[in-house]
């Protein structure tokens, strides 16, 4: 036992020093993977299988680090990119009888054109927009990817998709207790024969030099005449054909997922791995996703139910960045990441040289009076149902102004925050349900709760830096949807399926959707009280100065971890906070309003509005879920894919830079007409024109130099 305890201590020292760093990261998935399997005497056909699983996430997260390293960006579509391509391959082979390698040929070429055309028609449009709008960006061709997935099943006969997707050969093997067959032997030969080809494609040819150098510094390469976008174009095509590969093998392996959209999970996995590989270490990427592999197999054998793997791997990720914790020394890479996130361009106020003025005063005002007499006059021509989607867009006005926070102003990825939603509409709802406290009460309390929630998941994210914390609130997401709030396991804490709105304050009532409509408003009001006093504050500047350049932050003495993990529990208490008001508009608590997509389409929703800007957030979700409850169902893809990807390529800056280009222009014209020049303006403004001296003036200037220097002027 005391020798046990040595080498787990000795390997926690070793994950902790700095020069340990790279090795701590490629081992210790597999390293938990086998400490797992020695624990529950987990037998090694399931270690093998897991290796089988890993080995096809491997490749998709190589292409996720491939794109990220090219662009700086976070391509929510990989999985997409591979899965169409895959499905029209499958499909032939098994509706039309086409051989297995000429299917897989036609789809292996249907992905190059697939990653061609998506990185012309719409990665290079958005080349010099800034890095979070692109991400954003990736979930809109993600979303219209799937759908071309789920339409090509169409143009086949249904009758003829089996199962599972016959190999070319019949060869198999048993490793007890568990017989692999041809679909097995042909990924554990494929995958490790692709890790070669892309390690010698790197390495060994011109073009991959060339991607390794633009991908290390991009303006660089541009100068020494390295063809840096047409190497972004390389890129997207490698990353895709990857994708292809593991969805094909795939379909053989698990079976083809025809007709269905590709779930969060894969995500989790395939981020996870790359950012313990820190986005530029393919081995380790490659270990990363190997480990998962076999920790999933080994928890799914150990408890033969698949809502424990979410959680366990949430609780994995945890451990392993706590124990790896937050490298010493920094990479040219990361030095290169710096400031180049930059999530929107930061809102300038109305100047100090035109504030006082009256038509500016009266049009800040009035446009601030309409809008409070609009919003108060709503339910007074609209439906009671109509009315409680109103609430509901205010509530997730709320949750914007939580993302606004954390990703506009820290710049901090939240891939997670409808489950910290979650959390808050589960602790509030069981206050008011179960304890009888008041709305009042629940809605502090579970603000207090997110918060908590917010701090433990965020602070080893954070210490880790990079985009860390997008995996954990990913991986926190998925643990929540599928565990904790999952009745089968929390039925004594969560709260009753039907949940009365109790008296605000013992004496209000608030039963109505007309009176839980103001009862938002008010709480939306104090919550934009909340954010414009923190973004005043020096905490606010500070946490600006952190997101655009930190290092240089932290050289004027500045906690960067600190400031990041209080904005977000900060932002944890917004969400959750937001969450109780939403569990009593509901009256029920659920899951599918938390789960993982759910979070992805706020991220989105708060981009299009506009980070960093809290009207634009504030837009954002009166856009996105006004178009999903308002508007007719045939022009409801204008808040999803295309509709998405439209609104980022008018206005990269949101619907929030909209407004305020609309307001500088107001505000350029009143200077112009009232003829000051306004410093934070002038870049729009015209030159003034030169006021005329003199002609006695110059030539006594011109006397007086000469007497000073003699023959200085002729």
């Amino acid at each position: 036992m005391t020798g046990g305890r040595a080498t787990i201590a000795g390997v926690v020292r070793l994950l902790r020093t700095s020069d340990a760093g790279r090795a701590a990261a490629f081992l210790v998935m597999p390293v938990v993977a086998l400490v797992l399997r020695q624990a529950w005497a987990v037998p090694w056909g399931v270690v093998v299988q897991g290796l089988v699983i890993g080995g096809l996430t491997s490749l998709v997260a190589l292409g996720v680090a491939l794109v990220y390293r090219a662009n700086r960006i976070v391509n929510f579509a990989q999985g997409d990119l591979g899965a169409v391509p895959a499905t029209l391959g499958v499909l032939l082979v098994m509706a039309t009888g086409l051989p297995y390698l000429l299917g897989f040929a036609v789809g292996l070429a249907a992905a190059v054109v697939l990653g061609v055309l998506v990185e012309t028609l719409v990665i290079r449009r958005f080349f010099h927009a800034p890095r979070l709008i692109l991400t954003v960006a990736t979930i809109g061709i993600a979303q219209i990817l799937a759908g071309c997935g789920l339409l090509l099943p169409r143009l086949f006969s249904s009758s003829a998709i089996g199962p599972r997707l016959e190999a070319p050969f019949t060869w198999s093997f048993t490793v007890s207790p568990i017989r692999f067959d041809a679909n097995d032997v042909l990924t554990l030969m494929v995958v490790p024969a692709t890790f070669l080809a892309l390690a010698l494609f790197l390495r060994r040819s011109s073009i991959g030099i060339a991607i390794r150098a633009a991908a290390e510094r991009a303006d660089r390469a541009s100068t020494l005449g390295i063809p840096v976008r047409r190497l972004h174009t390389i890129v997207w095509v490698v990353a895709t054909v990857l994708a292809f590969v593991a969805m094909f093998l795939r379909a053989g392996v698990i079976g083809p997922q025809i007709g269905s959209v590709l779930g969060p999970g894969i995500l989790l996995r395939t981020l996870a791995a790359a950012v313990v590989g820190r986005m530029e270490r393919c081995p380790t990427i490659a270990a990363a996703a190997l480990g998962l592999g076999v920790i999933e197999q080994d928890i799914f054998w150990h408890w033969h139910q698949a809502a424990y793997i979410d959680p366990a791997l949430f609780v994995i990720i945890l451990v392993s960045l706590l124990l790896i914790g937050r490298p010493r020394t920094t990479t040219r890479f990361d030095a290169d990441a710096t400031s180049t996130w930059q999530a929107a361009r930061e809102v300038r106020p109305v100047p100090r040289e035109l504030a006082h003025l009256p038509e500016v005063r009266f049009v800040r005002w009035g446009f601030g009076a309409a809008l409070i007499v609009f919003l108060v006059s709503l339910p007074g021509w609209l439906d009671e149902s109509r009315v409680n989607l109103a609430a509901a867009i205010v509530i997730f006005g709320i949750i914007g102004l939580s993302l606004v926070v954390l990703t506009g102003w820290a710049g901090q990825v939240s891939l997670g925050q409808m489950a910290l939603v979650g959390g808050g509409a589960a602790v509030g709802g069981a206050v008011t349900s179960r304890l009888g406290w008041d709305l009042s009460l629940a809605l502090l309390v579970a603000g207090l709760a997110g918060a908590a929630i917010a701090v433990v998941i965020g602070f080893p994210a954070i210490r880790r830096g990079g985009l860390t914390l997008a995996v954990m609130t990913l991986a926190f997401a998925l643990a929540a949807s599928s565990y904790f709030l999952n009745r089968q396991f929390f039925r004594g804490w969560l709260p009753a399926l039907r949940i009365d709105r109790p008296a605000l304050f013992g004496a209000i009532d608030i039963t109505s959707e007309t009176r839980f409509y103001y009862v938002t408003l008010v709480c939306l009001a104090i919550a934009l009280a909340m954010v414009r006093g923190v973004r005043r504050s020096r905490t606010g500047r500070v946490l600006i100065a952190i997101r655009e350049n930190e290092r240089a932050a932290r050289a004027y003495g500045v906690d960067a971890t600190r400031t990041k993990l209080a904005a977000f529990a900060f932002s944890g208490f917004l969400a959750a906070f937001a969450g109780a008001l939403f569990v009593h508009h509901q009256t029920g608590l659920g899951t599918a309003p938390y789960s993982p997509e759910e979070s992805l389409v706020v991220f989105s929703m708060v981009v299009i509005g506009g980070l960093g800007s809290v009207p634009g957030a504030l837009l954002g979700a009166a856009y996105v879920r006004g178009v999903d409850w308002f508007v007719p169902s045939d022009y409801r893809f204008l808040a999803t894919g295309a509709g998405l990807l439209l609104v980022l390529m008018i206005t990269p800056g949101g619907l929030g830079a909209v407004l305020y280009d609309v307001r500088d222009w107001y505000l350029r014209k009143v200077a112009g007409r009232r003829r000051v020049v306004v410093p934070s303006l002038v870049a729009d403004a015209r030159t003034p024109e030169p006021v005329p001296v003199p002609e006695a003036a110059v030539a006594e200037a011109g006397e007086a130099a000469d007497a000073v220097v003699p023959g200085t002027f002729s």
